[in-house]
C-alpha cells in the first residue's frame, strides 16, 4: 500500500507532513481543541496517567508538535522531557508555550526526525508519541528507534487516532471524520490538504490488535490497548 500524503505524490511522505505542519501550526491548537470538543486533553491525561505508574524520570516525547503531551508529562514528579519533532514551526509554538509555563529547565526541545533520532541508545525511561506515529513515512523503522533509545523495562506509550466499530458511534464518526471535519479544518487553518489528509491517514492506519502486532515485530512485549471514547482514538502501552 502506498503512504498518505497530505499533497502530492510527488515527494516524500516525510518532507510533505513537515510542510504541512509548518503551514499550520500557529492555529494547530486551536484547531485541535475545536474539532476533539476538547477531548484530546483528556486523552493527554490518560496518558500521563499510564506513563506516571512507572515513574519515570527521563523522558522522550516523539512528534512533539506544540508541546501539550510533553507539557502535560511535566506533571510526573522529578521528571524531564526531551520533545523532538520534524516541524520547525510547530516548536516554536510549543517553545512559547513552555516558557510561559516556566518550563525551560524541565523540557528541551530538538528539531528531528522521529525515523531516525539523535539520541544515544538505552537513554530513555518512557518513550511517548500522540498522534504521530500515522504520520512516519517508515512506521517500523520508527517504532524500532524509540525502542533502541529505551532502558530495559522501559515503556512506550502511544496515543493515536483508532476507528469506532459499533453502531452508531461508527455511523457518526464517519461523518464528522470525513465530511464535517475537513471542511472545519480548511476554514480554519487555510490549508486545503491538511485536514483531508488527516481522515485518510487514519483510514490507513493499523489500529487495535494489529498495531499492536506491529509493536511485537518492532521487539517489543507486555502490548496491551486501551480504546478511547468509543474507540475514536486508542492508547497503546508496551515495554522493551
Amino acid at each position: 500500500m502506498k503512504p498518505v500524503k497530505p499533497y502530492s505524490e510527488e515527494g516524500s511522505k516525510k518532507a510533505q507532513v513537515a510542510s504541512m505542519f509548518n503551514a499550520i501550526a500557529k492555529r494547530y491548537d486551536l484547531l485541535n481543541r475545536t474539532l476533539s470538543l476538547g477531548i484530546d486533553v483528556i486523552w493527554r491525561n490518560i496518558t500521563v496517567k499510564a506513563v506516571g505508574k512507572h515513574q519515570p524520570i527521563d523522558l522522550l516525547d516523539v512528534a512533539t508538535g506544540t508541546g501539550d503531551l510533553a507539557i502535560a508529562l511535566s506533571h510526573i514528579p522529578n521528571s524531564h522531557i526531551d520533545g523532538i519533532d520534524i516541524a520547525q514551526s510547530m516548536l516554536a509554538v510549543a517553545q512559547v508555550k513552555i516558557e510561559k509555563k516556566h518550563l525551560d529547565d524541565r523540557i528541551t526541545l530538538s528539531h528531528g526526525d522521529g525515523e531516525s533520532l539523535p539520541y544515544k541508545d538505552a537513554s530513555y525511561d518512557a518513550v511517548t508519541v500522540a498522534f504521530g506515529v500515522r504520520n512516519f513515512e517508515n512506521l517500523m523503522p520508527g517504532l524500532k528507534e524509540m525502542r533502541r533509545v529505551l532502558r530495559p523495562d522501559g515503556q512506550i506509550a502511544i496515543l493515536e487516532f483508532s476507528q469506532p466499530e459499533r453502531f452508531p458511534i461508527k455511523q457518526i464518526y464517519h461523518v464528522y471524520f470525513n465530511v464535517i471535519l475537513p471542511v472545519i479544518g480548511r476554514l480554519v487553518s487555510k490549508d486545503n490538504a491538511a485536514y483531508t489528509y488527516l481522515p485518510e491517514s487514519v483510514d490507513a492506519f493499523p489500529y487495535g490488535q494489529t498495531f499492536l502486532d506491529k509493536l511485537q515485530e518492532a521487539g517489543f512485549r507486555d502490548l496491551h490497548h486501551r480504546p478511547l471514547t468509543f474507540g475514536i482514538a486508542t492508547l497503546y502501552t508496551a515495554k522493551k
